[in-house]
């Protein structure tokens, strides 16, 4: 084999990688599965597609080696294949963020909207939980939850907020965290926490960003 040839296979495979990446469903669901394990029928429900949808993202995915696959009973879970994907999507994204001025517009209009919610750092939460001033929500699924949180954070999914917000103290500070910095499951919580009168934001990582900075 001649170095031509080498680097032109070389360069060939690790091209295959950014290619199954290179959509914006299979983005979501490389951030989906970051969070844990799911089933087809679970991700698809997430990102709002078909099961057959999913499910060719999914294989496209695993063709790429970067998920991995286990049956449980009936049901077929997929992970990410290692850390190093998640990374990789993460690396891509703090790229896109420093590169692409309309990525940075829509979220400062995202937030205009939710009355300029600016989120707080991992640092700066530690301080308000170590003065005793704030309670940490995870408001991801259940699911998600139970599959990895950060520590002292307490579950209270966004589709049960509702009922449960009564169950919140009013002399906290409420700080919610989801999925990471394009998960929007907070600011909706945070919204609503507001508007019932709870002073409340968010953390600006979620819980693999919180998971690969402790490890």
């Amino acid at each position: 084999m001649s170095a031509r040839e080498f680097k032109d296979n070389i360069y060939g495979e690790i091209a295959s990688v950014s290619k199954a990446l290179a959509n914006p469903h299979r983005l979501e669901i490389v951030e989906l599965l970051a969070q844990g394990a799911s089933s087809v029928e679970y991700v698809a429900d997430q990102i709002n597609l078909s099961v057959a949808s999913a499910s060719h993202h999914l294989q496209t995915l695993k063709k790429a080696r970067l998920v991995s696959t286990k049956k449980k009973g009936k049901y077929r879970y997929y992970s990410l294949s290692n850390q190093h994907v998640f990374k990789v999507w993460k690396a891509m994204r703090e790229l896109a963020f420093s590169q692409n001025a309309e990525i940075n517009k829509l979220i400062a209009d995202y937030r205009a909207s939710q009355n300029n919610l600016e989120p707080i750092t991992t640092e700066e939460l530690k301080k308000r939980l170590n003065e005793g001033n704030a309670l940490l929500i995870d408001v991801r699924p259940g699911q998600e939850y139970d599959a990895g949180h950060i520590t002292s954070s307490l579950s209270v999914p966004k589709d049960e907020l509702h009922r449960r917000i009564k169950d919140l103290p009013k002399d906290k500070e409420i700080v919610a965290y989801c999925r990471g910095p394009l998960c929007t499951m907070a600011d909706e919580a945070v919204a609503e926490l507001r508007q019932r009168g709870y002073k409340a934001t968010k953390l600006d990582v979620g819980y693999p960003e919180w998971k690969i900075a402790k490890a």
